[in-house]
């Protein structure tokens, strides 16, 4: 290829300017490897000579390190860094043969340790920032589709510039971080991961602080998520804030636009029994909502969120029959079904359903969403499955559920779970059909309010008969099928 040619170096130090031909003919190159043709034809000599300015650069920055008065004069080696870094940068976009020759080198390392000095600086110059950027998208490039690179990358990388990048206060630097460990994490690295958790806990808290970022998401739903030994490890090492965002980003997995592949269901069963296990053991700390001074908990907002993991959880088919069979979850769910059920009513809280006071953020309205996702749960665990439904009726679970929703009439949102978990409960279950007519026929029941729901009670001989008189699919509320009937089974 046509490049320019490179003088020979004569940086000395950092008061020494670098000579302005060595920038000018970095740009240069880095102007001629935008293109394919050149990238292909471009000789080893080149990278050698532009990993030569780095090596010159990153002595006048261990200088500054070592002098902060320094760091000053620095302007020039920092825009020779800079322009290194964008030129090698633009050597690998879709060229292994570039990335190699790079690689062999040994540049990968060169980079690293600059890039941490200069962080190291901890100066806020516009310059710094820049080359601190471009170094991070070279080891992204260098990384990219080549896996001896990547493994290069993060035996260098791993772990102190990945923590030393995720809390930089610079977005870039998060997001090109992020990106590195994303293209450089593979399930052989998962362990390293888990040995070092506060990187693994560093991008669920860059995620926190830059929601928009696609890197941090994509680590925490594309690689973490595939981890059990990995999730669970971590889970108890986070904060109750962390966990509410990590419980966020689970259920986006769960119910975003790609659906779990074979290859996700046996870790995703793992990631159930975490989250079904948690639930059963810490659901009653709800309850610290009750107090009439209390107005947000972020353990309680933790408990919330499990439960909205179990929901979706229970939406999918492939994880349905292990979570339906899962020692004390149906039975807690009744259990603190009851308990806030009855502190609505005794006192006025969180759980009570109107007028009830208002906590700020996401527990804004407990009583209209932890209620209606504890009923919608019970439906999951019931849908087609006898013993569950069975199980329900032992527990007394039918009243309840019937009287939550005559208590709480004006949730149209708590009602529809209501009138899907009494579908779920008396589908193919003669006993609990018969316990629901014989309610409408002791006037516990109101039936023209049973059937704007979907129901009917008949008498055929001795017999009352509950029929269904719509079709519901299994977890969904009832207003996208029976849109005109958001109504209420009211108790006299």
């Amino acid at each position: 290829m046509a490049a320019p040619r490179l003088p020979p170096a004569r940086l000395s130090g950092v008061m020494v300017p670098a000579p302005i031909q060595d920038l000018e003919a970095l740009r240069a190159l880095t102007a001629l490897f935008k293109e394919q043709r050149n990238r292909d034809t471009a000789p080893r000599s080149i990278f050698q000579r532009v990993l030569g300015i780095l090596k010159k650069s990153l002595h006048d920055v261990q200088l500054a390190c070592r002098d902060s008065s320094q760091a000053e004069h620095l302007a020039s080696s920092l825009q020779l860094i800079t322009e290194c870094f964008r030129c090698l940068r633009n050597a690998c976009i879709e060229c292994s043969v570039n990335q190699d020759s790079i690689r062999n080198l040994d540049t990968i390392a060169v980079a690293v340790e600059l890039i941490l000095l200069l962080r190291e600086l901890q100066t806020e110059q516009e310059s710094l920032l820049t080359a601190f950027r471009c170094g991070l998208q070279f080891l992204g490039n260098i990384a990219s589709r080549n896996e001896e690179s990547q493994s290069v990358v993060w035996a260098h990388a791993f772990p102190e510039l990945f923590f030393t990048c995720l809390n930089h206060h610079d977005k870039k630097i998060v997001a090109y971080s992020s990106m590195i460990m994303f293209t450089t994490l593979n399930s052989e690295r998962m362990s390293e991961l888990k040995e070092t958790l506060n990187v693994a806990i560093g991008v669920i808290e860059a995620h926190q602080l830059q929601p928009e970022s696609e890197w941090p998401f994509l680590v925490i739903t594309d690689h973490f998520l595939k981890n059990s030994e990995l999730v669970k490890a971590m889970y108890a090492k986070l904060s109750n804030q962390e966990r509410v965002t990590f419980l966020d980003l689970m259920i986006t997995k769960i119910v975003g636009d790609d659906p779990l592949t074979e290859d996700d269901i046996p870790v995703f069963l793992s990631h159930a029994e975490l989250i079904a296990d948690t639930f059963v053991n810490d659901c009653r700390n709800v309850l610290k909502l009750t107090s009439e001074h209390q107005t947000e908990d972020e353990e309680v907002l933790v408990i919330i969120r499990l439960l909205d993991v179990l929901c979706e959880m229970t939406a999918h088919s492939a994880l349905l029959t292990y979570l339906q069979a899962f020692p004390d979850l149906l039975e807690r769910v009744i259990d603190i079904l009851r308990l806030v059920h009855v502190a609505g009513k005794d006192s006025t809280n969180l759980f009570t359903p109107t007028g009830c006071i208002k906590a700020e953020g996401d527990i804004s309205s407990v009583a209209d969403g932890f209620k209606s996702h504890l009923i919608r749960l019970l439906g999951n665990l019931c849908y087609k499955n006898k013993a569950n439904q069975d199980k329900v009726n032992e527990l007394d679970g039918i009243p309840l559920i019937l009287d939550s929703c005559s208590i709480d009439d004006s949730n149209p949102f708590l009602t529809q779970w209501v009138v899907y978990a009494v579908r779920n409960l008396t589908e193919d279950n003669s006993q609990n059909q018969d316990l629901i007519a014989k309610m409408e026929e002791q006037g516990l029941a109101d039936a023209s309010l049973l059937k704007k729901m979907g129901f009917q009670v008949e008498k055929q001989g001795d017999r009352l008969i509950l029929k269904c008189t719509v079709h519901w699919a299994r977890d969904a509320p009832v207003n996208k099928m029976h849109a005109h009937a958001l109504l209420k089974l009211m108790f006299l």
